[in-house]
């Protein structure tokens, strides 16, 4: 019996060959292949021009961009923020000495349920950093009346949410700053790359700064900061990859749209569909398996596994379980986030997956229903 084609969770989008061969030409010519040089301004100008920004900051990954602008903004005590996210969320507030205070969040997109986030607030409370969690985008509204209400700064993390657009308006645009992840796995990529978008002038400077060693002077060395900037071949690849990113969502569309015809209505099975309001980006599959289903989560991975497909348990654990943070943190207080983390699945996402290959995935999770 013939073993069935690998299916990866994702896979990355590339352009094509010859067209980065030429982006990067230049830079046999020029020699300047780091610290903010042709490629960098010009990627800086297209995104803009993309998420409609009034400013934006490139860097090394998403995570140190997250870092980089808790340090810019100066913040102490604590932040309130959400268990159900990747590690970098968490380690972000940690690493820079704040105190992450966990909210809840909805059943239904998984993002921070604003209507328990005033319950959390004390005089300790600095800020709120949000998660648009699989490009679900948070209730911004809601959380930013609030923090507006008990003077605190909002800042989202929106690593997912590159290109969602909620009636007409990007992202990119809501609260104080958002962070994005141009890690090789999402929707768009620089290879490794993250950004910070934000509309006060004076963080611009500060951001530099901070991702350049704290330098800023000749001879003038302000602040204790780190190397995080985005070299220029990252920036060539984010070039040329957002030329093809309208291309690339309406693909994943297809995708989705193929799981959401097969799975939604079985029993047990739980989907994230995007709300009529927003335009989403198709970044991820999340599935929860409810007890109704029959079969854990557990066992559909290695059923999917069985047949050479790769799924991820995507958030699991939650980061408050995180050994590195053991007596810490309480997960029972979450417990709508803790209940998602045991049953989640994230299927295979990416533009060029084949409806053939989700038919076949979708057929194998529905033979493991014992519903």
């Amino acid at each position: 019996m013939t073993t069935p084609d690998r299916i990866l969770v994702t896979r990355s989008s590339m352009p094509p060959f010859e067209e980065y061969v030429e982006e990067i030409r230049g830079l046999w010519d020029s020699h300047w292949l780091t610290n903010m040089g042709e490629k960098h301004e010009a990627l800086e100008a297209a995104l803009k021009d993309y998420l409609g920004v009034p400013d934006i900051a490139l860097f090394v990954n998403g995570h140190s961009a997250l870092e980089c602008v808790l340090e810019a903004m100066q913040l102490h005590g604590k932040v309130i923020t959400t268990p159900y996210t990747f590690a970098s969320t968490t380690h972000a507030i940690v690493r820079k000495g704040l105190e992450p205070v966990f909210c809840d969040v909805r059943p239904d997109d998984y993002t921070m349920d604003a209507s328990l986030i005033e319950s959390l607030i004390d005089e300790d409370t600095c800020a709120i950093m949000p998660v648009h969690v699989y490009g679900n985008l948070c209730d911004n509204d809601a959380i930013e009346e609030i923090a507006h209400k008990h003077g605190l700064k909002v800042i989202y993390d929106a690593a997912h949410a590159f290109g969602v657009r909620k009636n007409g308006v990007s992202a990119a645009t809501f609260g104080d700053a958002s962070m994005f992840s141009f890690h090789a796995t999402k929707v768009f990529n620089t290879i490794e790359g993250g950004a910070v978008c934000f509309a006060d002038p004076k963080l611009k400077e500060l951001l530099n700064q901070w991702k350049n060693f704290g330098i800023t002077g000749l001879e003038t060395v302000e602040y204790v900061g780190g190397n995080a900037k985005m070299n220029e071949f990252a920036a060539a690849m984010g070039l040329c990859n957002l030329r093809h990113l309208d291309e690339e969502i309406a693909k994943r569309k297809l995708v989705a749209e193929r799981y959401w015809e097969r799975l939604e209505g079985a029993p047990g099975v739980r989907l994230s569909l995007p709300k009529a309001d927003v335009s989403p980006n198709y970044a991820y599959m999340p599935v929860v398996f409810e007890d109704e289903f029959g079969a854990t989560r557990n066992e559909v991975r290695e059923a999917l596994l069985a047949q050479n497909v790769y799924s991820r348990k995507y958030f699991y654990p939650l980061t408050s379980d995180f050994e590195c943070y053991a007596g810490r943190f309480d997960s029972s207080k979450t417990p709508v986030a803790a209940h998602a983390a045991q049953r989640v699945l994230t299927l295979p996402m990416y533009a060029d997956l084949a409806l053939a290959d989700v038919d076949r995935i979708c057929d194998t999770v529905l033979a493991t229903s014992r519903a």
